[in-house]
């Protein structure tokens, strides 16, 4: 969070008055905000190899090595811009999986049955 908006998020307590160091999802606009800073950092990879949708992120490499130099420079990016990740969200290795709604795997992205209407 920016150091002149800390103070907009002042809280009293009976132990006294407080402040957030980091933004929270429940302000308003956070959630629009936030992704507008992921596309701004992510901007050359998006569609690329980074697939970001507000707090979930995808890393897709064609080969291992290929993955790790791409995580590396995900970290990099995330390192220059003072963010963090959470690590009981995070995955690494795994080969598909479900995101936004979709199945990802192989390349290929398609829609999980189960939230697909006939």
């Amino acid at each position: 969070m920016h150091e002149a908006d800390k103070s907009k998020t002042t809280f009293m307590t009976d132990r006294g008055i407080f402040c957030y160091e980091v933004m929270l999802f429940d302000l308003n606009n956070v959630r629009a905000t936030y992704q507008r800073l992921m596309d701004r950092i992510f901007k050359e990879r998006i569609d690329c190899n980074v697939e970001v949708y507000v707090d979930d992120m995808i890393v897709k490499s064609e080969s291992p090595e290929k993955h790790v130099r791409n995580l590396l420079e995900v970290f990099e990016r995330l390192h220059d811009f003072n963010m963090r990740l959470y690590p009981k969200k995070c995955m690494f290795g795994v080969e598909g999986g479900k995101f936004m709604g979709f199945l990802l795997r192989d390349e290929k992205s398609r829609p999980i049955p189960t939230s697909v209407r006939p």
